[in-house]
């Protein structure tokens, strides 16, 4: 199967690639590919899952959701049932297996909050952080607890956060923030903000999102990446690491 990550990524940024469509019985080693929301794929060998993990059910008292399954199709699952805990995934996109792989969420509330199970396996065999997730395992499903009490004052607070992000394509937060700081605050300082490598830069609105400027490519992002990373560590001794994931 043919897919051009230039039209699925959220950067429009990326290379025409051969993957391989895959399920529990025909994995082997590739990465595993979802929204490519947070991913630059530029070469590598690639696989998406089967379109059987695109479900949400109700099971044993657990919220049961395969990998596939759009972030935004959990959120109005749970808005239309009355369940807690999602709403942040009002203005996140991408799938639930990568979601759950980068520990995504707003702030304080985070996809592991809830998370019971990967595959069946046991949350706790896993480890868990600050847009963080130490998952050796390919992702098919998982299970969640399930709270009663959506709330809708939440997804108006995640708007907000979200109305103060660039609108052109971007990959979201392009650094983790370090301890006691942010990144976009150093991006700053060291003078990245609003400069553009190529057709990608860093944006003026906020400095720790690489914005693709219309004709963007992946040795743009890698580029940027790297001086920002460079200056940082020069100006202030911090090893910036990167959020957004590079497949070249």
């Amino acid at each position: 199967m043919i897919i051009d990550f230039s039209k699925l990524s959220t950067i429009k940024i990326g290379s025409k690639l051969d993957v391989k469509i895959i399920n529990k019985d025909n994995y082997k080693d590739e990465i595993i590919i979802g929204r490519a929301t947070n991913s630059l794929v530029c070469s590598g060998n690639i696989a998406v899952l089967d379109d059987k993990y695109d479900f949400i059910k109700i099971e044993n008292g657990y919220l049961k959701v395969g990998a596939k399954t759009k972030n935004s199709k959990l959120y109005n699952f749970t808005r239309k049932y009355n369940i807690a805990g999602f709403e942040f995934l009002s203005k996140l996109p991408g799938s639930i297996g990568g979601s759950v792989k980068m520990n995504a969420g707003m702030k304080e509330y985070e996809i592991s909050n809830l998370l019971v199970a990967i595959n069946g396996i046991d949350k706790n065999n896993f480890e868990f952080g600050y847009r963080y997730s130490k998952i050796d395992i390919p992702i098919f499903e998982v299970w969640f607890d399930i709270k009663e009490g959506f709330d809708k004052s939440l997804v108006d607070v995640f708007s907000k956060m979200r109305n103060n992000q660039p609108k052109q394509p971007s990959l979201g937060s392009a650094f983790k923030n370090p301890k006691n700081d942010y990144a976009g605050r150093l991006i700053e300082v060291v003078g990245l903000k609003g400069i553009k490598f190529g057709d990608v830069g860093f944006s003026d609105v906020h400095a720790n999102f690489l914005v693709n400027y219309g004709n963007g490519k992946c040795e743009d992002v890698i580029n940027a990446i790297n001086i920002a990373k460079k200056r940082v560590f020069e100006k202030f001794g911090i090893n910036l690491e990167e959020e957004i994931k590079i497949f070249i």
